[in-house]
């Protein structure tokens, strides 16, 4: 698909004729809104979109039209009650107006009949959606058709510790050409294993803090497949796709560093605060993450010198099949069934205005995402933030996405599931490797290509 599809010009039309019909006349409308996975420093998924309907409403004053527009706004810090929240609130007919959540639900809640097109309700090449990256716009495309806009972009960047990597002979030189050793495969994820058991063996880290990976479910092991030269969806049939070879050196990986003392084989379910407070305090060696982190870390933890603290990388190659690599899981505005062509209209154009660059840069620079568009990291607040730019970059034209196919949650489930097992060791990879494959192989049949 083209990302900038010709719109279906007599749709828009006419639902932009509709909306101005609409603001013609008195109109209060309510728009509720709800963001999924987001904490104190993404305020502005949401505030923006109430920026953007005080903006609405001046632009009606001048007009000489009356517009009064209020923006109820939900939060969830949590996935999964966010995503329970919004099936009940669909099957209750009461889903809000504009939801906030990752780009991988699109599958799933359009083909529910959840989502509504966006792109037959805004103009694509009209400021300032013109301006969003074109692989952003293919994130949130499903079935031929855009379903939504991206609310931020970001990448899960992989981080070292430079005082301990000083502390076992590193020079300052050495630690910052580590980011290119390792775009380049020189550098390994099992180089790594070697540095922080090191660590660990001269004392500078506690034993089992070596290497903090995530502790729980999450995109971001996705990456550790593609390091072993794992894809998600193969390129020829556009299904999904299971590399029996990528998912067992994947899960060896975790086993030998768990065989080598450097994760606890009892990680996984780790408490985030604990994690969170290893990671900023310097008490870790390597660990893995997000761009947002950074502001976390900062804001939460109270992290001082971020770069003079911490060195950060894509995820390291896993060995010859596999490359370094960064996923990136944009979070998208989606519009809902809920409501009528005229309040749809009005959610259209309230989140084209929340994704204008200035706008925009506020939530990115706040939370430590990253840019949505080309003209976004030219505006000055962003493009003076240190992080920002370099995230933008050094990570993002490295990363990709997990597919928005609706059966890859049953996946996920299945390698996550086979991850645990082989982690904890309560089976061997071979054993885990072949769950895995039974189960999707009878779940999804001929949808997945395993080889």
């Amino acid at each position: 698909m083209t990302v900038l599809p010709i719109l279906k010009s007599a749709t828009l039309a006419a639902v932009l004729l509709a909306s101005t019909a609409v603001f013609a006349s008195a109109r209060d409308v309510t728009i509720k809104v709800w963001a999924g996975g987001t904490g104190p420093t993404a305020d502005y998924r949401i505030d923006n979109i109430k920026m953007a309907a005080d903006l609405m409403q001046r632009e009606a004053a001048v007009r000489g039209e009356e517009l009064k527009i209020t923006v109820e706004g939900q939060t969830w810090a949590g996935w999964d009650d966010f995503k329970q929240a919004v099936t009940l609130a669909a099957e209750s007919k009461t889903a809000p107006n504009i939801i906030v959540s990752g780009h991988e639900d699109i599958g799933t809640w359009s083909k529910s009949g959840l989502l509504r097109p966006v792109e037959d309700y805004v103009d694509l090449e009209a400021w300032p959606l013109s301006q969003i990256y074109p692989n952003l716009l293919e994130v949130a495309t499903f079935d031929g058709r855009l379903w939504g806009i991206p609310q931020d972009a970001e990448a899960r960047p992989f981080f070292f510790s430079k005082p301990h990597l000083k502390a076992i002979g590193y020079t300052d030189g050495q630690i910052e050409a580590r980011p290119a050793k390792v775009e380049s495969g020189e550098y390994t994820l099992y180089t790594m294993l070697d540095d922080v058991k090191k660590m660990q063996d001269q004392g500078v880290v506690e034993k089992g803090k070596g290497f903090m990976p995530r502790p729980s479910n999450g995109t971001d092991y996705w990456q550790f497949y593609q390091s072993f030269g794992g894809e998600m969806t193969d390129k020829d049939s556009g299904k999904l796709l299971l590399d029996r070879q990528a998912l067992t050196d994947m899960y060896q990986f975790f086993v030998d560093a768990v065989d080598k003392g450097v994760v606890p084989s009892t990680y996984l379910g780790m408490a985030w605060d604990t994690w969170h407070d290893a990671v900023a305090h310097d008490k870790a060696g390597a660990w893995h993450g997000g761009t947002w982190h950074k502001a976390e870390w900062e804001s939460k933890w109270g992290l001082k010198d971020f770069f003079g603290q911490i060195q950060y990388s894509l995820i390291p190659a896993g060995n010859e099949r596999g490359h370094a690599n960064s996923v990136t899981h944009p979070l998208v505005y989606l519009l809902s069934t809920a409501g009528t062509d005229d309040d749809a209209a009005i959610s259209a154009e309230l989140i084209s205005i929340a994704s204008e660059p200035r706008l925009n840069a506020l939530h990115a620079v706040k939370s430590g995402h990253l840019a949505i568009g080309e003209a976004e990291a030219s505006v000055p607040l962003y493009a003076n933030d240190r992080w920002a730019t370099l995230a933008t970059k050094d990570l993002l034209p490295h990363t990709n996405s997990i597919p928005n196919d609706p059966d890859f949650g049953l996946y996920w489930k299945a390698m996550y599931k086979g991850l645990e097992a082989s982690w904890t060791k309560t089976s061997s990879v071979a054993d885990a490797v072949k769950a895995v494959e039974t189960e999707v192989r009878n779940a999804l049949g001929d949808k997945i290509v395993i080889r």
